[in-house]
């Protein structure tokens, strides 16, 4: 085995990866090797100041200790979620991808099987598979969640250097088998107390599948919409206008609700005296009291064929 040596650990997972067939894996594997390349070349550094191993859904890079911590985090920060917002626009929703990252710093020994071993490179394999940073990931519309070590963050996040806003990263712990690990977390925490862990089967993976729900607008004529209705005031004048209190104002009512609060299947008409005319309509049968509002056997709403007239 190697002697330790001090390196920058970068790590990105995919989102969902084992959802996805072998095609779609095999896809999103060389979007990841391309999104990360890019990542690093526009923070400056080049193959010669890194080494990277293949974990399936997941990669990991060992950088140079002499490569700038602040450049990376820059690149991690602007050109992953530019990349990534690119690639899902023209992506179908079962090749979108999102991303856990994690930088963080120590010391890694290479074993005689070309294997990497160090206790630092464990914990920073932790925070990526936290449920804390799944959560973050899974509850933000953007597409990369960015978590960073206590190491790193101290050395430098703290010190507010450009493009690495220090006021954005939140501090975290996150339990391991091993204890609680301390931890910054990029953007939003998730609320404390939710279900932190990875969802179920049955929901779509991936791209804006996963992000939360936009907020469902408020229904035309409520709260608000009925303010015009005030001008019924007006008929104060005919001396009856007491009964009306009673009746209900159902012009700008949203149709009942159907099973266990499902939209109603078809459209709704409330009548509440007056008249009702169809354009082109028929009605034949037994009508009874049909201005009352009964209207019995057969009924026909539309044009009426010559053959129905025999």
């Amino acid at each position: 085995m190697t002697h330790p040596v001090s390196r920058t650990i970068l790590l990105l997972d995919i989102e969902r990866f084992s959802d996805r067939d072998d095609v779609e894996q095999a896809y999103l594997r060389r979007m990841l090797y391309d999104v990360t390349d890019r990542a690093l070349e526009t923070a400056g550094i080049d193959e010669t100041l890194r080494t990277r191993a293949d974990r399936g859904d997941s990669v990991m890079e060992l950088i140079d200790a002499n490569a700038p911590v602040t450049a990376l985090l820059r690149a991690l920060l602007t050109e992953v979620p530019v990349q990534l917002r690119a690639m899902n626009r023209m992506a179908s929703r079962s090749a979108q991808m999102r991303l856990r990252g994690v930088v963080a710093g120590g010391y890694v020994a290479v074993d005689d099987l070309d294997g990497w071993v160090g206790s630092d490179l464990n914990h920073a394999c932790r925070l990526l598979d936290a449920a804390l940073l799944r959560a973050a990931l899974r509850e933000r519309p953007d597409d990369f969640a960015l978590c960073v070590s206590d190491s790193v963050y101290q050395g430098v996040v703290r010190h507010d250097h450009p493009g690495v806003p220090a006021a954005d990263f939140h501090q975290v712990t996150v339990g391991t088998k091993n204890g609680p690990l301390t931890a910054w977390l990029h953007g939003p925490v998730p609320a404390a107390g939710e279900d932190h862990r990875e969802r179920g089967a049955g929901e779509a993976p991936g791209g804006s599948g996963d992000r939360p729900a936009p907020a469902t607008p408020a229904a035309p004529g409520t709260t608000g919409d009925t303010g015009d209705t005030g001008d019924t005031g007006d008929t104060g004048d005919t001396g009856d206008t007491g009964d009306t209190g009673d009746t209900e104002d159902t012009r700008n009512r949203p149709a009942p609700a159907a099973h266990r609060g499902a939209p109603a299947p078809g459209p709704v008409l409330d009548v509440n005296g007056g008249s009702v005319s169809f354009g082109g309509g028929y009605v034949a049968g037994d009508q009874h009291g049909v201005s009352g509002g009964r209207v019995t056997g057969d009924v026909v709403m539309g044009s009426k064929t010559d053959g129905d007239r025999s």
